[in-house]
């Protein structure tokens, strides 16, 4: 008798690090769902079916895991990989449109999650993947909404994992670094621009240009996701790539200070 493979689920996958999460895990042997808001862009195949998700939508998350379970009768891993990006200073950002970049990184993040707990808790099984970022754990001027927004997924992350472990459930966090990917193209500029920060938000611009070109592959991060998934002995966070991993050490063994001052030299900051 062959056994029922198990069954992925990935959002934001129609393109970069999600869509190579697909890949991964569908080599992995996972069956696997891409979801996305438009999935014109992504073509099944390949062990990979995708289907249109919305995450800022109560109705659409249920309407998905419902069809996803109903399909196949399982689901053993959640990867909350949807994520938008926002640049600007702060001041330049209104609330209203930072609640659109939380409604996105982490309230779709954990509509996705209690959407899937119950299925998961009731078959004393499952894995809940949330792609993070080194922004979860370092600062990065001109992005402090997006540093926010990670800053509280590491937290909801590695709480809920302490809540849910005693059901057989695990939640794990991937923290990539830069990453080749039109993320930064596609972040959404501040609404409220103030004169006082052109030059510093144009130098930024260039900084995050840069990096993002110099970044790791996606595949780099799929790979990382697809252990994270597969390990039997799962870590609480997996750094994807080198820069990833460079940055956690330094974090962890340079000086307060020393740490400060090199943030604002990497972003080419005075002072």
């Amino acid at each position: 008798m062959t056994a029922t493979p198990p069954v992925a689920l990935v959002t934001g996958a129609s393109s970069g690090i999600g869509k190579a999460a697909t890949l991964a895990l569908s080599d992995a042997g996972f069956r696997v769902i891409g979801t996305s808001r438009n999935t014109s862009r992504g073509a099944s195949g390949n062990g990979v079916t995708f289907l249109d998700l919305d995450v800022t939508s109560d109705e659409s998350v249920t309407n998905v895991v419902g069809r996803v379970i109903a399909r196949f009768g399982r689901l053993d891993v959640l990867v909350n990989n949807a994520g938008v990006g926002a640049n600007g200073a702060a001041e330049e950002i209104s609330a209203a449109q930072a609640q659109r970049v939380f409604d996105v990184n982490v309230f779709g993040l954990m509509r996705m999650t209690k959407a899937v707990l119950p299925h998961m808790r009731a078959r004393s099984s499952g894995r809940i993947i949330n792609v993070s970022s080194v922004a979860g754990f370092v600062p990065n001027p001109f992005m402090a909404i997006y540093v926010a927004s990670k800053h509280a997924v590491e937290g909801y992350s590695e709480s809920l994992d302490h809540e849910v472990r005693e059901y057989g459930v695990r939640v794990l966090r991937v923290q990539p670094g830069p990453v080749n990917t039109p993320f930064d193209a596609n972040m959404v500029q501040a609404d409220t621009p103030l004169p006082v920060y052109t030059g510093r938000r144009r130098v930024f611009d260039e900084v995050m240009a840069e990096s993002m070109r110099g970044g790791d592959d996606p595949a780099v991060v799929a790979k990382v996701i697809a252990a994270a998934a597969t390990d039997p002995t799962p870590k609480l966070r997996y750094t994807a790539g080198s820069t990833a991993g460079r940055v956690a050490a330094l974090r962890r063994i340079v000086p307060a200070r020393a740490f400060d001052k090199s943030i604002r030299k990497l972003n080419r900051m005075t002072g």
